[in-house]
Formats: structure tokens, C-alpha cells, sequence
């Protein structure tokens, strides 16, 4: 018997066959028409529904070599899940396209799905897998659009106003942290990734590349943040400095960040993304909730949109994959 007949490639299989093996691992459907129709019918209670979608694509956006299905499936449900959370909304259902070689094992396809789900149990309860679509590619990729429910009027990046603290709930620069452990201690001489081997990462490096592969982002700190009042809001997926550079343009204003609020590990914090922090401003004067924590003030609009104890910062760092995807980087 050929060694792989338990665990067949997609190419051996049909459509139906391999949905029915993701539909088996992500859970019981919570729509009013879920998975195997046409389309999935979602109830909007507020009358409004946020909407957004984000595609992980195999080498800029993670590597075989380092990270499982489940990680990815995991991360895929994490990226969308707090876009949803930085608008104030509670996430409700997530659809999923996957686009994959036909060598791809069915086994590695059901640990997406069951990375989809354990990340919407962790996260998000309340919100599961309610369609999507499969399609083959050269290229493994994951497009997820996620919904949600806004809890107030919906808080967008363009509110901020002079005064304002700025806030920001969850980690920075772990994710990048642990994007350096992968790219500088499990890459083979040409550059290409190579398995990580746990014996090789202390009990600190294994959480800063966990932080990495397999986000957690403050997904219910969104509707806090909404029902406390903030102004503004998004999430930090590209680094604080970048993000907070959009939002201050956004909302026609500088933000002025506080070194000492960002901790020992500045450059990453400032840098660093894929933590998916949300970062919010609140009025002055107003109570910041927990999770959140001040770590800056919204100043008026210059030629700046961005400062660091009052020093302009003229090229935020961060990720932008359109000037600093290398393929030559493996």
C-alpha cells in the first residue's frame, strides 16, 4: 500500500471530499444558512455590518519551512479578527478561500481549518467558518474575509483630535522578535528556511516565535475601546510607527509618542508588526480602559505626522510589502 493512502494529496481528491474534511474540523455552523449553499445569509441585529479581508500568500506572508497548517490557519483567523475588533465590532463569521498546490497532503488542509477554529474559540467566541471557497495554485494562499458587529457607531482611524491620549492595548515587538529568531537561526547557507528544532530556542525565544507564527491579538479590547469613547482606532499590523503615521494622516493631526511608554525594546516596538496591537486615542481627560495604556498625545497637524518626545520622525519604520518583499531574502 503506497505510504500516503491515509493522508491523500488534494489532486487525489474531489472538491466535495476535501470540503467535507475542512467542514468536519471547523465547527458547527452559527449562520442562518451556513456552509454548502451558495452564499452564507449572516444576521446584522445593528443594521450594519463591518466587512474586511486580509490574504496570507506563501513567502512574503509565511513559509512552509517554519510555520504548520494550524499556525497558519491560526494566523489567517487572527490578521482579520482584529481589523474587525479595531473598528469596535464583535467578529461573527469568517469566510476562507484556499488556494493550494495539488501536491498539498489533506492532512495539512484540515490543520488549517482547525487553526481557523481554535483561533475564533481563543479570540473570538461567538464567531466560526460560514463559507468560502478552494481553488489550486502554485502559490499557497489564504484569503479570509471576516465579519463583524459594530457595538456602537462603528470607530474609524479618521477621529483623532487634538489633545487625545493615544493608547495602545496588547504587545509590540514580539512578532518581530520572533520573525529574527526564524530568519537569522533557521535559514541553511543559500538563505532558504529550514524546520525550526525546538532544542535550538530557550523557553523565551520559543514564545517571541509563537508571538510570530501564531498572534493573539486584544480582539475583545475593541469593543471596549468603542463603548469607553475612543475617538480613533486600527490595528497595528505593520508596526506602531507606520500605523500611527496612517492614522495621524487620516485624521489630520501629529502623534506624538512617548519613548519611555514603548520599553527597553524600542526599535521593534516602534518598527516591529504582526503583534496586531490596537492602537486608540481617547479624549483628554477621559479614563483609559484596561487593556489600553497611554503612551503618547495627539498634537496639531504639521509637516510631520509623526514625533518621538517632539523629534520628528521622517521614515517610519515598519513593513510595507510593496518596498521591502525580497524574494532573494528565501
Amino acid at each position: 500500500m503506497p505510504q500516503h493512502d491515509a493522508d491523500p494529496t488534494v489532486a487525489a481528491l474531489s472538491e466535495g471530499e476535501v470540503l467535507a474534511a475542512i467542514l468536519a474540523e471547523v465547527g458547527a455552523s452559527r449562520a442562518e444558512v451556513g456552509p454548502g449553499d451558495d452564499a452564507a445569509v449572516i444576521a446584522a441585529p445593528s443594521g450594519r455590518m463591518v466587512a474586511t479581508v486580509d490574504t496570507l500568500v506563501h513567502g512574503p506572508d509565511f513559509r512552509l519551512a517554519w510555520t504548520s497548517g494550524f499556525d497558519l490557519g491560526w494566523k489567517a483567523a487572527a490578521v482579520n479578527l482584529a481589523d474587525v475588533a479595531a473598528m469596535g465590532a464583535t467578529p461573527t463569521a469568517l469566510l476562507v478561500a484556499l488556494a493550494m498546490p495539488d501536491h498539498t497532503r489533506l492532512s495539512f488542509v484540515t490543520d488549517v481549518a482547525r487553526g481557523l477554529r481554535a483561533a475564533c474559540d481563543a479570540l473570538a467566541p461567538g464567531c466560526s467558518v460560514e463559507g468560502g471557497d478552494l481553488t489550486v495554485s502554485d502559490t499557497l494562499t489564504v484569503a479570509v474575509t471576516a465579519l463583524g458587529i459594530p457595538v456602537t457607531t462603528p470607530v474609524t482611524r479618521a477621529g483623532a483630535r487634538v489633545g487625545d491620549v493615544v493608547a495602545i492595548a496588547g504587545e509590540l515587538g514580539r512578532a518581530a522578535a520572533g520573525l529574527d529568531i526564524l530568519f537569522t537561526r533557521f535559514r541553511d547557507d543559500a538563505g532558504q528556511p529550514v524546520p525550526v528544532m525546538g532544542a535550538r530556542l530557550s523557553p523565551e525565544d520559543h514564545e517571541l516565535v509563537v508571538a510570530q507564527l501564531r498572534p493573539s491579538p486584544p480582539i475583545g479590547a475593541g469593543v471596549i475601546a468603542a463603548r469607553a469613547g475612543a475617538t480613533a482606532m486600527m490595528d497595528v499590523s505593520d508596526g506602531l510607527a507606520l500605523d500611527a503615521s496612517r492614522l495621524a494622516r487620516a485624521s489630520g493631526v501629529t502623534i506624538d509618542l512617548d519613548a519611555a511608554a514603548l520599553g527597553p525594546d524600542r526599535e521593534r516596538a516602534l518598527g516591529g508588526g504582526e503583534d496586531h496591537a490596537l492602537l486608540a486615542t481617547y479624549p483628554a481627560g477621559a479614563a483609559v480602559p484596561a487593556p489600553f495604556r497611554p503612551i503618547g498625545v495627539v498634537r496639531p497637524a504639521g509637516d510631520i505626522a509623526l514625533r518621538l518626545d517632539g523629534e520628528p520622525v521622517t521614515r517610519p519604520p515598519g513593513w510595507d510589502p510593496y518596498r521591502d518583499w525580497d524574494s532573494a531574502r528565501g
